[in-house]
């Protein structure tokens, strides 16, 4: 983490001593930090990256996606150490996804389109056609659309506990006696620091209720498709060798679906090897 962004976590470091948080237990907090990509609507002067729905673009030989499209983003206009996912330095990550959970399944997909790859429009109702249901239809017709700007944010856990491998109940990260302090410092601060848009890419995931990471309810999510068959590429049951690669609050648009929160993750070498086929869509929504 930079300079500017450890700077930036200044309100959170002050409140968390002010609450008589000691010192060493704030710093070894602050060193969890990890910077993050927020996507936001507004107008500004943060650089365009992508955009909310607009034209579905894929490869020919390419079968199209059998989610709803959600967003795209040209990864060559990202602001250069935004996140520290080994994303690819140029071509577009195209988003897909239902905006409910369809457990155990994937309730999305991550398409990668190179640069320079000869592209066509698809029709974005072929592979999922909703058809005469009206729900399903409203509930498209409702996805977000426009730009996405980019801002360089810094993001903290969320969460304060986790569950040990082979264990049944979670515990408090190790070597945070404070985390639930301090979670309660970062959603006291965040809004001054960095505030939500309604897409992020990489950091901390976060949702309606948080209580241990959801990276980690993704996890166990992949390993119940993998014991009932919707899920055959190879995964870690460790949810250290997972990460968030984004998030899209989608109860902010989606016509009643309040409250749902989409996680995109995807293996530590999955991504470095750019095989975005095996990341894998968990949604939080409590209706």
């Amino acid at each position: 983490m930079n300079t500017e962004l450890r700077d930036r976590l200044r309100p959170f470091r002050d409140e968390a001593l002010a609450r008589g948080i000691p010192a060493d237990d704030v710093e070894r907090w602050l060193s969890t930090a990890r910077p993050c990509v927020t996507l936001t609507r507004e107008d500004g002067p943060e650089p365009v990256v992508g955009r909310f729905g607009g034209p579905l673009e894929l490869p020919a030989d390419m079968p199209t996606p059998g989610d709803p499209f959600v967003a795209s983003i040209d990864l060559a206009a990202l602001p250069a150490d935004g996140t520290d996912l080994p994303l690819p330095p140029d071509g577009h990550l195209l988003f897909f996804a239902w905006p409910e959970g369809d457990f155990p399944e994937s309730a999305g997909q991550v398409v990668y389109v190179p640069e320079g790859a000869t592209v066509t429009e698809r029709d974005k109702h072929e592979s999922w056609n909703p058809g005469d249901v009206d729900e399903y239809r409203a509930m498209f017709d409702s996805y977000p659309q426009g730009s996405l700007r980019a801002r360089i944010d810094v993001s903290l856990p969320y969460h304060a506990h986790f569950t040990p491998p082979g264990e049944r109940r979670s515990v408090l990260l190790p070597g945070h006696p404070r985390a639930e302090e301090l979670v309660r410092v970062w959603e006291k601060t965040r809004d001054d620091i960095a505030p939500a848009g309604p897409m992020q890419l990489g950091g901390y995931a976060d949702e309606e209720a948080v209580y241990a990471d959801p990276v980690e309810a993704a996890v166990s999510a992949v390993k119940h498709a993998a014991a009932s068959g919707s899920w055959e590429a190879a995964a870690s049951a460790d949810p250290a060798d997972w990460v968030l690669l984004a998030d899209w609050f989608a109860g902010e648009d989606v016509a009643g679906y309040e409250g749902s929160t989409v996680h995109w993750v995807i293996q530590r070498e999955d991504l470095a090897a750019r095989r975005f086929d095996r990341a894998f869509v968990d949604v939080y929504w409590n209706p």
